[in-house]
């Protein structure tokens, strides 16, 4: 097992990713990092989101600054930094060859849940804003530079086998699975970036993760083009995923 540990869990919006960070969370040996790039993005895109002034306001924005923390030594004392990380605060034009130095993982959902949930929060101009192409970009770099594809999860199969699901994970990273990664206190956390208050209220009334419940979702249609190419970027990184 490794001593110490800087895990990059690259996810897409709507995707799970803060009921994961509360998993890894409740680790006694983790501490954890809530979207460190958050405002860089705001800031390079100008895009309206929730509360961005004060996203804004509330970390460094300065791109080579961000990746010395990230890459930097694990706070607090202790041996695992689990940071969560959206892939579509990648932005073009910026070097993403800092993460490998990371251990770097893909959190995945199936686009139709995904588009459905954050529809209903922000409009959907094009499929930069899921994620998926970024995944795709981070994939196709850790095979590049270490022969490898780095481990994929899909949040569906987290919720039916969450215990399975991350003990595999646990071993492929390298580190000692936790029974306290089952479950966590409601509420918020210290650790949660100033946007929780705009994003977190579901998870932030959880335990544990929530069972899987299928859904018929019907998308708009001006959304459909946009979830075909998602789709099709999802099943390239599903098929390599950590299975039950």
């Amino acid at each position: 097992m490794m001593d110490n540990l800087t895990i990059a869990m690259w996810s897409g919006p709507r995707n799970l990713s803060t009921a994961m960070m509360r998993s890894f969370g409740n680790r006694n040996d983790t501490v954890v990092l809530d979207e460190p790039f958050y405002a860089h993005y705001l800031l390079k895109t100008g895009l309206n989101h929730p509360g961005r002034e004060s996203i804004i306001n509330s970390q460094s924005a300065k791109w080579n600054e961000i990746i010395k923390i990230c890459i930097g030594r694990i706070p607090k004392g202790k041996s695992v930094w689990y940071q969560k990380h959206m892939a579509q605060h990648n932005l073009k034009g910026y070097d993403i060859s800092w993460i490998s130095n990371l251990q770097n993982c893909l959190l995945i959902r199936n686009p139709k849940y995904v588009i459905h949930s954050y529809a209903q929060q922000l409009p959907i101009k094009n499929e930069s804003q899921l994620g998926y192409k970024q995944q795709i970009e981070i994939l196709e770099y850790i095979k590049k530079i270490n022969g490898t594809i780095p481990p994929i999860i899909d949040a569906k199969d987290v919720l039916l086998h969450p215990e399975n699901i991350l003990k595999k994970l646990c071993d492929k990273i390298g580190i000692g699975f936790s029974k306290s990664m089952l479950s966590w206190k409601k509420g918020s956390k210290v650790s949660d970036g100033i946007w929780g208050k705009y994003w977190y209220s579901s998870v932030n009334k959880s335990t544990s993760f929530i069972p899987y419940k299928k859904r018929d979702i019907v998308l708009a249609r001006d959304l459909v083009p946009i979830y075909n190419k998602c789709m099709e970027l999802y099943m390239m990184m599903y098929k390599h995923r950590i299975r039950p």
